[in-house]
Formats: structure tokens, C-alpha cells, sequence
């Protein structure tokens, strides 16, 4: 991430609908901007700009590549289970060497992402609440994790089953 400052800017809920192709394409400028900002504020508030850097990255994988371009959700408008289905599925389907390591650094860059929505008012204290509570079950997606390594035969489809990635 590049380390020039960027102004904060002010975003519209709207600003993130998408319906066409082009619509997506401006929408995925607008999270580029926006993941600017949020690289800004975690410097600003004590990581180093590796690490800002690190968290900025995976969010940008979750944002971009899931949130947007899978679940085809406005990222200002979360919906419960967004977290749960990218950790529990979406992120260990769709990374080629799903480590838990690297599924808790995406975790607490999207629990900081989410705080950080927060303290610029385009989440609730509500919608925080249980997003941080989805991103928290460290656990279950370890176990998920390690599940979905040992499947074999048929035995995706009862794994799958258990939190399916679409709603």
C-alpha cells in the first residue's frame, strides 16, 4: 500500500450498490479508496506500515475478491454470516494452503476493518457487535480448516453442508 496521505473522504452507503458491470467496476474503485483510508488509519493509530500494510491486504481479499466479487454484497451493508461463511468456507475453498495462521491475520484485519466502519459511522454498534462476534470463532474455523484437509471420498458435500458458502 502506498504510503502518500489520502484525505478522508466521506462515502455514501449507496456509493457501494452494484447492478451492472460498470457499477462493479466503480464499486471496486471505491474499495480501493476506501482500503487507502483504512491503511491511513491503522498508521495513524499505532501499527507500523508493514503491518498496516499486512492487515490492508487481507482485507483487500476479503473485501474485493469475496464481499464484492462472490458475495456480491455492498460492503457498507453487511449481512450476519458474511464473516462466518468466508472464514468457515469461502476463504479455506478458495486459498491454495488454507493455514489457520493466515485465516486469524485475515480475521483481525476485518475485525480492525469493521471498527474501523464503525468509528466512521457507516456500521452500527449492532452490525460491529456481531460481525466481531463471528470473526472471534477462531476455533471453529481452525477446526474447519482441519476438517476440509482430511476429507476424502464423497465427504465434501457433509462439510460443505455444515456452513454453506452461499446463503
Amino acid at each position: 500500500m502506498s504510503e502518500e496521505h489520502h484525505p478522508e473522504i466521506e462515502f455514501e452507503h449507496d456509493d457501494f450498490d452494484f447492478t451492472t458491470l460498470d457499477d462493479e467496476l466503480r464499486v471496486d474503485e471505491l474499495c480501493q479508496e476506501l482500503l487507502k483510508h483504512f491503511y491511513q488509519h491503522l498508521q495513524l493509530n499505532g501499527r507500523t506500515p508493514q503491518q498496516a500494510s499486512d492487515l490492508a491486504y487481507a482485507v483487500d481479499f476479503y473485501l474485493r475478491d469475496y464481499v464484492l466479487d462472490f458475495a456480491r454484497q455492498n460492503v457498507m451493508r453487511p449481512q450476519p454470516g458474511i464473516v462466518r461463511r468466508f472464514a468457515a468456507n469461502w476463504f479455506i475453498t478458495h486459498t491454495l494452503d488454507p493455514e489457520a495462521g493466515m485465516l486469524e491475520r485475515s480475521l483481525e484485519g476485518i475485525r480492525e476493518f469493521y471498527r474501523y466502519l464503525h468509528g466512521r459511522h457507516y456500521i452500527s454498534r449492532q452490525e460491529l457487535s456481531w460481525l466481531e462476534k463471528e470473526a472471534a470463532q477462531i476455533e471453529y474455523y481452525r477446526r474447519r480448516i482441519e476438517e476440509f484437509l482430511a476429507i476424502y471420498g464423497d465427504g465434501y458435500v457433509a462439510w460443505e453442508a455444515e456452513c454453506p458458502v452461499r446463503e
